[in-house]
This record gives C-alpha cells, structure tokens and sequence, in this order.
C-alpha cells in the first residue's frame, strides 16, 4: 500500500518534470531558430504563454517550468462566518439599509469591513435588494406571531399596501368608510385649499369636495351632499367612518362632526394616536389624485376660482370610480362601480 503510494507521488513529479522538459525544449528550439512565431507554431504553443514560461525560466530556473501549485479553496481573507451572520442579522433589522448604512453600524461595533465586500455578502445570501430583504423578512416570520420594531414595520408598510391596510379590512360597500383632510395648495386670489376626501374601505369608490377651510362643517358636507345621498340610492347602509385624531374630525362632546355621525347612526373610529397613516386607504387615495389629478391640471390651467377646481375634479372622479380598473387583493382588475354594483340587488 505505501508502495503505491510512493508511486503516485513519484507519478505525479515525474509528469511534472517531463511538461517542464517539453516548455524548456520550446525555449531552446526558438533560440536556436531565432524565430520565436515558428518555434510556438511547430510546437503549439501561443506566444503570450511562450513568454510567460520564458520569464519564468529567466527567475526561476528549470522549476519555474512546472505548473504552479493549485489555489486554496478558502481565501486566507475570506470573511468570518460570525461577521457575515452580523451583517444577515442587520439586514433584515434594518431591510430600508444599503451597504453603506450597515458598513457604518459594523464600524460602531468594532468591525471593519467596506460596502462592496457587504454588498457581495448580501448578494450571495440572497440579500442584496430591499425587495429581497423583505421578502426574506416576511418569510422568516410568516408562521409566527411576533412584535416588529416600528421601522420594520413602516419598511413593510412601504413596500406592502396589503399589509398596511389589514387592519381596516370590511365585508361590503359602506361597511367602513375612511376620511381625511389633504392641503391641496394655494390659488392666487383665494389662499389654501384643502381636499374633503371620502374613500369605501371595500372597493376604493372616492369622494371628494374642495374647501378653503379645515372646518367641521367642510368635512360633514362631503358626507351630507355627497357620500350619503350615493348610498342611500342604492340602500345601502353605512355603518363607520375612520378617521385620524384631527380638529375637524373630534373634539368635545358636542363636536359638529361628532353630532353629525351620531344623528346619522354611524359608528366613528379613529387611529391611534401619533400613527395617521393607519388609515391607509384614504392616504394612497391622497397620493394618486395627487399625482393623477392636481400635479396634472394645475400645471395646464389657472384656477380663479374654487368651483372651476371642483368641476373639473368631479370629472376626474367619475374617471376614477367608473372608468379606470384598479389593482390590487380589493378591486383585483374591476372599477370601484363593478365592487358596490356587486351589492346592489
């Protein structure tokens, strides 16, 4: 058995020594023609890896010839496991960070280490985007009850609307509906204007009435002349309005809106204190008439008036509610109309 051994080693040099032998053959036929292009033709051999055998004939001698010993496969630089569980660690605590943020923290630790070498960790955790680091939180917590910090959580809200509207889910049309009050802007000649806006928790069917106060009795007349008069035609009831912790929503006892919703038998519920965006779905509305409506047509027209504003945000309402499909697990492709026609006997 050490016999065969002793062979194999023995084999190995010697297969070594003979491919040694065959490169230092080259060098002597390429002296010894003067033509080096001819020399690598005649033996095969390209002329980049000719001179590369030459030079290291040159420094090292007849052992330079052989082929060098093969790398290790763990780097002597390689990153410690424990660093790199630290930074997989920091990755989902913090899933909004880069590796920027995370180099900065591990610096705070006591460890140094650049982004880019973060970054490759990261990518080859499967890590490497917000996207990825959300959904490795998501998984990592699917099956469990567990308390998120709040940035987890707002990193979560971001990315996941579903999410941020979980807690404000209902049944059917008018079973819950969410108001808030959103600055639209300033009209020259008439000062602030403020949107009165109404969404259905259900299918996303918007109301809204512009107004250049956030009084009480803005927020009742969207509710007076619009929304419930909608639902009354079609019989159907509303039973609660969300709403955040602002003035023109509660107060004291005798609030006008407070009276206004007890008169009509409607339940008000409010968010938590210090957390507005819990009403999520009246503020993604706020986001995308922003964007669709008002960023558009107060480019385009010079609004003097209130009224002129209104007319053309009707308009663009009945686009919204009746023409225009919307995505998402509510509406999944149908109109806000398709979601409370669906109701109507």
């Amino acid at each position: 058995m050490g016999r065969g051994s002793t062979t194999t080693g023995s084999g190995k040099r010697d297969a070594g020594t003979k491919l040694a032998q065959q490169r230092l053959s080259v060098l002597e036929l390429a002296k010894e023609q003067g033509n080096v292009a001819e020399a690598c033709r005649q033996c095969g051999l390209d002329r980049t890896s000719f001179y590369e055998w030459k030079r290291r004939f040159q420094t090292q001698g007849f052992e330079g010839l052989k082929d060098l010993p093969p790398i290790h496969k763990s780097h002597p630089r390689t990153t410690p496991e424990p660093v790199v569980a630290r930074i997989k660690a920091l990755a989902l605590e913090h899933p909004a960070y880069g590796g920027n943020r995370i180099e900065a923290m591990l610096a705070l630790e006591g460890t140094r280490l650049s982004s880019i070498t973060i970054q490759k960790i990261l990518n080859a955790n499967g890590l490497g985007t917000r996207v990825d680091r959300w959904l490795a939180l998501e998984k990592a917590n699917a099956d469990k009850v567990i308390e998120i910090t709040r940035e987890q959580a707002a990193f979560l809200e971001k990315l996941n609307p579903c999410f941020r509207e979980r807690h404000v889910e209902s049944g059917a049309p008018g079973e819950l509906l969410s108001a808030d009050t959103f600055f639209v802007g300033n009209l020259k000649g008439i000062g602030k204007v403020y949107l009165h806006a109404v969404v259905d928790t259900y299918g996303s069917y918007a109301f809204g009435f512009l107004h250049v106060s956030k009084q009480p009795e803005a927020a009742m007349a969207v509710l007076h002349n619009d929304v419930l008069p909608f639902y009354r035609n079609l019989d159907l009831p509303v039973n609660a309005i969300l709403t955040d912790n602002s003035r023109e929503f509660c107060g004291t006892e005798r609030h006008p809106y407070e009276l206004y919703l007890d008169l009509n038998g409607i339940e008000h519920r409010r968010t938590r204190v210090k957390t507005p965006k819990t009403n999520g779905f009246v503020e993604r509305f706020n986001g995308t008439v922003l964007d669709e409506f008002f960023r558009v047509v107060m480019r385009e027209t010079f609004y003097d008036t209130v009224e002129a504003l209104q007319a053309d945000l009707d308009a663009w309402l009945v686009h919204y509610n009746t023409e225009r499909p919307h995505l998402g697990y509510r509406n999944q492709g149908r109109r806000p109309i398709d979601t409370v026609n669906s109701f109507v006997r």
